[in-house]
């Protein structure tokens, strides 16, 4: 991390924030010099995004459409806990690790986005939305953006875009984002759906993605990367991301019954448990996951249901199901033995 390359600076090698600014000043001196010299010409990343922060969760998030290939692998920017950073138009994607490195720091958002600007000389043609781990929001859209171009900052949030068909996509974002409830995964989805509704990118569409960043939110615990999704290109890039993201979801939510199972919150659980077979309800997998959760929390009649709905949908049991420790509590129910006997 940036922030720790300034230890020196203080006592003990820590980091308070009395020298927080000594670093900062640093930072602002190393951007100078790396934004020296002329940029060379680039491919305009013309685009519709949001950069949004959820205070209940702490996740941070970006999602983003374009007529560009492979847009998720450009513009956007998220670390847990920091903040999370979209840079498009004639994107710079050096905006994203400095602007999160000053962010880690405590630098707000409008100071990240005005340390950046005014050293790039071609600020002119940038497009940057940025919200920080407090949800404080900045954004700039250069006057030599392509119209229709512009931003609309919020509580919690920011979207931005240029080569619009009109302004009413970014409107349509903002509200779609202020009045869907449910994980920030969600609400970015339909903040994208509802912009493409209304307009989207005038020269059409190819790609799409979503990044959602949560403290130990990756696989295994071993990274933030809660969310990661890409459609690089595509007819229809948003409706495919939905179809990716609502595969995502119905996963996650499998996962999030076993963590809480795991930390002893069963009715969490099974609220998980009942929302994932609610996705899927013809699908034998989410019942079978349903029944473990019932099992663990001591309610073995609704387990046995389960995992008769999984077997009647599914056709057999995994090979696995008689060995599965969390069906223990119903292992020598004649009813279990039974399913698994059925060829």
């Amino acid at each position: 991390m940036i922030a720790k390359r300034f230890w020196p600076l203080c006592c003990k090698g820590e980091c308070p924030r009395t020298t927080r600014g000594a670093a900062w000043l640093l930072v602002v001196a190393a951007l100078l010099v790396s934004f020296a010299g002329p940029a060379e010409a680039v491919k305009p990343v013309a685009t519709f995004s949001i950069v949004a922060y959820d205070p209940d969760t702490g996740d941070l998030g970006v999602a983003v459409q374009s007529k560009f290939f492979a847009v998720g692998a450009a513009v956007p920017f998220a670390r847990a806990g920091v903040g999370a950073i979209a840079t498009q138009a004639m994107g710079n994607m050096s905006y994203g690790p400095k602007g999160l490195a000053m962010l880690e720091l405590g630098v707000g958002p409008d100071a990240v986005l005005k340390t950046l600007l005014s050293s790039d000389p071609d600020s002119a043609h940038r497009q940057v939305g940025i919200v920080d781990a407090d949800g404080r929001a900045g954004a700039h859209t250069g006057a030599g953006c392509m119209s229709w171009a512009g931003h609309r900052v919020g509580e919690n949030y920011s979207v931005q875009g240029n080569i619009l068909v009109s302004e009413e996509t970014v409107d349509a974002m903002a509200r779609a984002f202020e009045t869907t409830g449910g994980i920030l995964g969600e609400r970015l989805m339909r903040a994208l759906e509802e912009g493409q509704r209304a307009g989207g990118d005038s020269r059409g569409v190819q790609s799409a993605a979503i990044l959602v960043v949560r403290e130990s939110g990756g696989y295994g615990g071993f990274s933030d990367r809660y969310c990661d999704l890409r459609v690089d290109d595509h007819e229809d890039p948003i409706g495919e991301l939905r179809r990716i993201f609502d595969v995502w979801k119905h996963d996650e939510l499998i996962m999030e019954g076993y963590r809480l199972s795991e930390e002893g919150d069963l009715a969490g659980a099974l609220e998980a448990g009942r929302a994932a077979v609610e996705m899927s309800p013809a699908e034998g997998e989410p019942h079978y996951h349903l029944a473990c959760y019932y099992a663990l929390a001591g309610m073995y009649e609704e387990a046995i249901e389960e995992l008769q709905a999984a077997h009647e949908i599914d056709g057999e049991l995994p090979s696995w199901a008689a060995e599965d420790p969390d069906l223990e509590p119903v292992r020598e129910d004649e009813r279990f033995r039974a399913l698994l006997s059925r060829e």
